[in-house]
């Protein structure tokens, strides 16, 4: 079988990882301390070669990296966001045998037409464009070969890099971010978990007019092969200069296909980088790709609310609960100080009501001149144990305000967020979430 993981394919994976990655890490390292310049151009062309061959969770490194503004210098960050839909993919004959493999020597006679050349490609698979017997445009999903032990290898390196990393900065235990990752990755391996997020997705946003979610094909699914309706829309990054009103609108449409979902449901899309959406002409935000979808206990989300309220009036006891509500244990009055001064920032959109951006951009990065502050300040009171609920909850909140931050979009974001949480309560909140995670047959993330 193609997607056996043998102890022969692991090691194989372990040295593309680490022979690849090591060797392209040394040209920077020669670049930044021994001033042997490089082709930067070139060499992010076979850096982004070499994340999009290994394909896999490094990969999705570079696909973070390019959701914040001038993260990397210009030429990598133009060749990362490749990385978004347009990796290397895998050729015809390999398709042809996953095809049969998932649905059968006869496949192609379910479909009207079934384009050879990948649509687009990314870490764990590559979509084809086809057509159904009734004429339906459709989204055929193929899983590469292979990709358990892809995962395993890759994770295996994550917790060396994670070790070595304790090892001279205590500053953040990274147990539980370890965990988390390993677990949320591992489902992305499993397609009919994401038809039923895809299904999730498509109820709880069935209000709002302006967020669509594809339909999934069940009789041309399987666990390696997801099929689903073609949704046509264009890039983001196609209307950073458009009219404010155009990317003002864009940037609400954005905020409510993920905040909707969580203050309603307690759920959100994990993976909020620049190849899971795309916009239509109407300016409609499409919500793609679900196989990065956290499921949070009420709670949790109550956690949130009542942080926003802390931060709002100054109500450090209620803080302090908040944070106990995430998992933070026994937390020293430093180190709640230090969290506060990351939440701040997190919540600062919401905590004034006024038309506002979402933030600003210091050295380069989004939030990068806080995360120091804080890093610093948490290496001084003795580091802190990040609960495994926060890391994915951490990316989607940065990961959105870069978006906002690349459509430039202002927008009274105190006004829009008190609308969205108004009359919610935790009763309230899990009841919603019973009756939806019960109809598409899912159950909270552990």
């Amino acid at each position: 079988m193609e997607d056996r993981n043998t102890l022969g394919q692991r090691i194989k994976r372990y040295g593309q990882v680490s022979g690849t990655m090591a060797g392209l890490a040394s040209k920077l390292l020669g670049e930044r301390y021994l001033g042997i310049k490089i082709e930067r151009e070139e060499h992010a062309e076979k850096l982004v070669q070499a994340l999009g061959n290994l394909k896999g969770p490094l990969m999705k490194v570079g696909q973070i990296l390019s959701t914040i503004p001038e993260a990397l210098p210009a030429e990598y960050s133009n060749k990362f966001q490749e990385l978004q839909s347009n990796a290397p993919p895998m050729g015809w004959p390999f398709v042809r045998r996953r095809m049969k493999t998932e649905l059968g020597m006869d496949w192609q006679s379910k479909f009207k037409s079934f384009e050879q050349d990948a649509a687009a490609a990314a870490s764990l698979g590559q979509v084809h464009k086809a057509i159904s017997l009734d004429g339906q445009n459709l989204a055929c999903k193929l899983q590469y070969p292979d990709m358990q032990s892809a995962i395993d290898a890759d994770l295996k390196q994550l917790r060396i890099i994670f070790s070595i990393y304790e090892k001279y900065d205590q500053a953040i235990k990274t147990g539980q971010i370890y965990t988390e990752l390993a677990e949320r990755l591992k489902e992305e391996l499993d397609y009919e978990l994401e038809a039923k997020y895809c299904k999730l997705y498509s109820y709880m946003l069935r209000n709002e007019d302006h967020v669509h979610v594809p339909e999934v094909v069940d009789e041309l699914s399987t666990s390696r092969l997801l099929t689903s309706t073609w949704l046509e829309g264009g890039r983001i990054l196609g209307y950073k200069d458009s009219d404010p009103e155009i990317r003002n609108q864009i940037a609400m449409n954005m905020f409510k296909a993920w905040y909707v979902p969580l203050y309603n449901y307690g759920i959100i899309h994990g993976d909020p980088h620049l190849g899971n959406y795309t916009v239509r002409e109407n300016l409609d935000i499409n919500l793609l790709d679900f196989g990065c979808v956290r499921i949070f206990p009420a709670r949790f989300i109550g956690g949130v609310i009542d942080l926003y309220h802390a931060l709002l009036n100054g109500d450090n006891e209620l803080a302090v609960h908040a944070y106990e509500t995430w998992g933070f244990n026994g937390l020293s009055k430093e180190q709640v100080e230090t969290l506060n001064i990351w939440a701040n920032f997190l919540y600062s959109p919401i905590l004034e009501d006024k038309i506002r951006p979402i933030g600003e951009v210091t050295n380069g990065i989004y939030g990068r001149e806080t995360a120091e502050k804080v890093h610093k300040k948490l290496r001084e009171v003795g580091g802190v144990q990040v609960p495994r609920e926060f890391v994915f909850m951490d990316r989607a909140a940065l990961g959105l305000g870069s978006v906002f931050l690349h459509l430039k979009a202002e927008i009274n974001w105190y006004k829009v967020f008190n609308e969205m949480i108004e009359g919610f309560n935790v009763e309230k909140l899990e009841s919603t979430q019973k009756q939806a995670l019960e109809k598409h047959r899912l159950q909270i993330s552990e």
